[in-house]
């Protein structure tokens, strides 16, 4: 009798597309170093083109270069990195103190160094997540750039398209100076057929490269040198590489940055007596908790009337006003604001506000303080957002208590506030989440919790909430439509992907009711907002930031948990 075996559905497929990626990667870490253009590299783009990551776009497309794909990735990865043969990630290993120049990619705050024409050093300090994050980048510039290739040959010999963008390219080696309308469209031209897009398409990246957002180079620059490294491979032997150091194969997984890190701030928190004090952590941004408790006192002056704090936000988000911003840090730092610059390697700051000495007089209503609350002088502690797996590192060890004279001293934790940024699943960019619940991708653990939001705290903001299960990913740059509808309709009711929920929660609950390190009704509150939605064409996190649009959720978030801490917040203890 013929047994019939049930094919495999699309989510089914893209999965084990997800699984065997992470599997060649863990692979290629342990084993050192690896070829794009090898049987481990090939390996590797294969499961990747498998997979087709909805942020890549036409990545799985053979003519179309994807183009918002690209300027994703490149403003994640260090300026020049097109050119380089050889990419070696490294730990924290004293570059720092070398005469290298340090890169810092547009938006990826990691240390980069460029060490001759060919290769580049990339710092990771973030842990496993932030070695994905890089490799799967890597597999997609790879994968286009063997496009430009094919686009650049004919039989072997380069196209005409080809030499006279390469000549541009070269008289003009900043990338970003061809001003001359006529010679400027000219090499729009020529690399729209490198592309394999229309001239109109072309002209519209070229636009986002040069005049948006900060990213590495020109479009003419990557797309010449991407090609060009492409071909030497090719026809010269000259293979790409990828390599991993050994320093950074022996840190690995262990928590090296984040004990540091967190020592430097707790030992802070001791040494200025704020150690006994109720402590608030907030995990946000490092402008939105600063600018709601100061923005509206240090501009009070200016103001004509008595502003919102988020038409405030909205004013001093504009590139023109870094005057502003300047000032009203200063004041911050004279009524109760500290700061403490990331030295662990973690690229982690944090604010500390000594709430006794906020000037309350002056604050704006919209805080709606308690002063019976705030004469028990709380502390708040802000700290910038982790990147994935680093969140339970930085966790794990800030919760921990602090050993000074061989005494070990527990936190007087009183709540832990989570502002977040996820892709939604079942809204707009710009809608708010409230998990109730963090599911791992790829793992049988998922973390329920009681979530002090709710939908009720929104009422007035007038911007839509959901309700449900997050979906900690792997990695944002791995998913595709099929597995995230497969999430959001079926029972698990998903509503959005992120990072680092369930890492957070993992140390949290660890701290909790193994530990016993912080109280264990300590008070949790989730919010994200959602800066995208992967199963819409057009508001992918390759579709650009959410810019002005998202100051609105932002800031209603940092004023919710404020008024939560400082107004009516209820007792852990």
């Amino acid at each position: 009798m013929t047994i019939s075996v049930p094919s495999r559905t699309r989510a089914q497929e893209s999965r084990a597309a997800i699984e065997r990626i992470y599997v060649i990667m863990r692979h290629l870490f342990v084993r050192g170093h690896y070829k794009p253009g090898g049987v481990s590299g090939s390996a590797l783009s294969e499961a990747l083109l498998t997979l087709q990551p909805e942020i890549y776009g036409s990545m799985a497309d053979g003519e179309k270069v994807e183009l918002d794909g690209l300027a994703y990735v490149t403003a994640r990865l260090p300026k020049g990195i097109e050119r380089c043969r050889f990419i070696k990630l490294i730990a924290a290993e004293g570059y720092n103190n070398s005469s290298f120049e340090k890169i810092v990619p547009a938006k990826r705050r990691r240390n980069c160094y460029q060490v001759d024409e060919e290769t580049m050093l990339i710092e990771v300090t973030r842990g496993r997540s932030e070695i994905y994050d890089i490799l799967t980048h890597l597999t997609f510039i790879y994968i286009e750039a063997d496009k430009i290739r094919a686009h650049a040959l004919d039989d072997g010999h380069p196209t005409q398209e080809w030499l006279k963008l390469e000549k541009i390219v070269l008289e003009h080696s900043a990338g970003s100076s061809i001003e001359e309308a006529e010679i400027r469209e000219q090499a729009i031209s020529y690399t729209s057929t490198l592309l394999g897009r229309t001239f109109e398409e072309t002209l519209a990246a070229e636009r986002r490269f040069f005049q948006g957002e900060p990213y590495n180079n020109s479009l003419f620059q990557i797309v010449y040198w991407l090609g060009r490294v492409a071909i030497e491979e090719m026809q010269h032997n000259c293979d790409r590489q990828v390599t991993f150091s050994s320093a950074l194969r022996e840190r690995i997984g262990n928590h090296i940055h984040g004990e540091k890190w967190a020592t430097e701030v707790k030992k802070f928190l001791w040494l200025h007596n704020l150690w006994q004090r109720p402590l608030h952590i907030i995990s946000a941004n490092l402008h939105s908790i600063l600018n709601c408790l100061y923005a509206f006192p240090a501009l009070k002056y200016r103001l004509e009337k008595e502003e919102t704090i988020e038409k405030i936000a909205r004013e001093l988000s504009l590139p023109e006003n870094a005057t502003l911003n300047q000032e009203v840090l200063e004041f911050a730092l004279q009524k109760g604001m500290y700061f403490l610059e990331d030295r662990a390697g973690t690229n982690i700051h944090v604010q500390i506000f000594d709430i006794s000495l906020l000037p309350l007089d002056l604050l704006s209503p919209e805080l709606k303080v308690n002063r019976a609350l705030v004469e028990a002088e709380p502390v708040i502690l802000v700290m910038d957002y982790a990147f994935g797996e680093q969140a339970f590192e930085l966790f794990d060890e800030l919760l921990k208590p602090y050993k000074t004279e061989g005494i070990s001293q527990k936190l007087n934790l009183y709540s832990i506030s989570v502002m977040g940024k996820a892709g939604t699943l079942v809204g707009n960019r710009g809608d708010l989440m409230l998990p109730t619940a963090h599911i791992f991708e790829g793992t049988a653990d998922n973390y329920p919790f009681n979530n002090d939001m709710s939908q009720s705290d929104f009422e007035q903001v007038e911007i839509p909430v959901h309700e449900g299960a997050l979906l900690t990913v792997l990695g944002t740059s791995l998913q595709n439509a099929d597995v995230l509808e497969y999430f959001r309709s079926s029972s698990w009711n998903v509503v959005g992907l992120e990072m680092e929920g369930a890492h957070l929660q993992k140390a949290i609950q660890a701290a909790a009711k193994i530990r016993k390190s912080i109280n264990e009704n300590v008070i949790l509150r989730y919010v994200y907002y959602a800066s995208d939605n992967p199963l819409m064409t057009n508001a992918t996190l390759a579709s650009g930031s959410l810019g002005q649009s998202g100051v609105k959720p932002t800031y209603a978030i940092a004023l919710k948990f404020l008024q939560k801490i400082l107004g009516h917040s209820k007792s852990c203890l």
